[in-house]
């Protein structure tokens, strides 16, 4: 749960210009809402990457591993586990 706090933190802070935590939730489509758009899902590949020491590559950086603070937080599970 930790982990998605950070995510949902970088989000709020960066794209949201917040700390509420109630102003988004876990599963709203930050594509489809104008949260963020293709600079934005590219800053957060960076800030993933640096904060979970991950390296992402090309073929995951597509909308359905970033669409959501909750697609975003499996997706990092997923590499961290493998």
């Amino acid at each position: 749960m930790q982990q998605r706090r950070q995510i949902k933190k970088f989000i709020l802070e960066n794209f949201l210009f917040s700390d509420d935590e109630s102003a988004i939730d876990d599963q709203v489509s930050l594509i489809r809402e104008g949260i963020i758009d293709s600079t934005g899902i590219h800053e957060l590949i960076f800030f993933l990457e640096d904060e979970f020491k991950l390296s992402i590559v090309p073929d995951e950086m597509v909308p359905a591993n970033f669409d959501s603070i909750q697609t975003v937080d499996e997706f990092v599970s997923r590499k961290l586990a493998s």
